[in-house]
């Protein structure tokens, strides 16, 4: 069986043909499939954690964004037991970038219904959080956060909210353990990933892979504003590297102590206050439809 958790903002309207695409390629595989459409925030999680909690093992799809995702993965009851698949129809769709899926959702059912999925990595946190694609803390927490709160749709929401916080955003302090080993920081940006992008095109770790059982960190240390905007640039190119202020660096356990009692963090998009940024790397235990 194939439960397929569907974001119903992402098929309303015109986008309907989309579900019916879907379901047409799981009628020719001759898949028993069930479609459950989500009728809040936070739905989809749930309909995971019900479709699971039996312990049993099966397919789970995720129909939407890297929001659907996110909450789909975070409602598994065990991973080891469950298959993961999407059906890209998000905005940004930084995860489905990273693995090779094309925002085509016929093309992306067909994999899940004609293929077998392959073991990669996903980033737990101590909170008990799990994030498939990257969780971050600064910088980033602050662009989606102007944006969320914007009138605009689509990519531009993000490219303003940006370009507000390139040059508006203040350092703040905090403590990076990293693999056992501390350092101080007064930083922009900490970001820590499993794929390759954020923020809908930002290739801020080109060379990520997403089962070599490492996470890839980075760190920006204080920088100038007309600084931040020159390296960002790169950072949207994937052409960053290390220097006196920019840290990349693999690992396998990172943990993140802002000195400031109220904070945001950010995975897959999807904003936490006051969550603990400690994260380690779990290497191949989710099975994954991938292309």
């Amino acid at each position: 069986m194939y439960h397929i958790i569907v974001n119903s903002m992402r098929v309303k309207g015109k986008n309907e043909k989309y579900l019916q695409e879907v379901e047409s390629v799981f009628k020719r595989a001759g898949r028993e499939y069930k479609i459950y459409l989500t009728q809040h925030a936070g739905h989809a999680k749930e309909l995971a954690k019900q479709i699971t909690q039996n312990g049993l093992p099966c397919n789970l799809v995720a129909m939407g964004g890297d929001g659907t995702l996110h909450e789909v993965l975070n409602g598994i009851h065990d991973i080891k037991k469950c298959n993961l698949g999407l059906i890209p129809l998000g905005t940004g769709n930084d995860f489905a970038s990273s693995v090779g899926l094309c925002k085509d959702v016929k093309y992306s059912a067909q994999i899940i219904a004609f293929k077998a999925p392959r073991p990669i990595d996903y980033i737990q946190l101590s909170s008990g959080l799990r994030s498939i694609n990257a969780v971050g803390m600064g910088l980033d927490c602050d662009v989606l956060k102007r944006a969320y709160k914007g009138r605009h749709q689509g990519k531009l929401k993000y490219l303003r909210a940006c370009i507000v916080s390139l040059f508006t955003f203040k350092s703040y302090h905090f403590t990076a353990e990293v693999d056992g080993v501390t350092s101080e920081h007064d930083g922009i940006l900490t970001c820590i990933g499993n794929g390759k992008q954020i923020g809908g095109g930002i290739k801020v770790f080109p060379e990520a892979k997403i089962d070599d059982g490492y996470l890839d960190f980075i760190m920006i240390d204080y920088i100038s504003k007309w600084r931040t905007a020159r390296e960002f640039i790169s950072l949207m190119r994937g052409k960053l590297k290390s220097n006196d202020k920019i840290t990349f660096i693999k690992a396998k356990d990172i943990k993140i102590t802002c000195a400031s009692p109220n904070y945001l963090i950010q995975a897959e998009g999807e904003l936490y206050e006051n969550t603990p940024l400690e994260a380690k790397v779990v290497h191949g235990e989710l099975h994954f439809f991938m292309p």
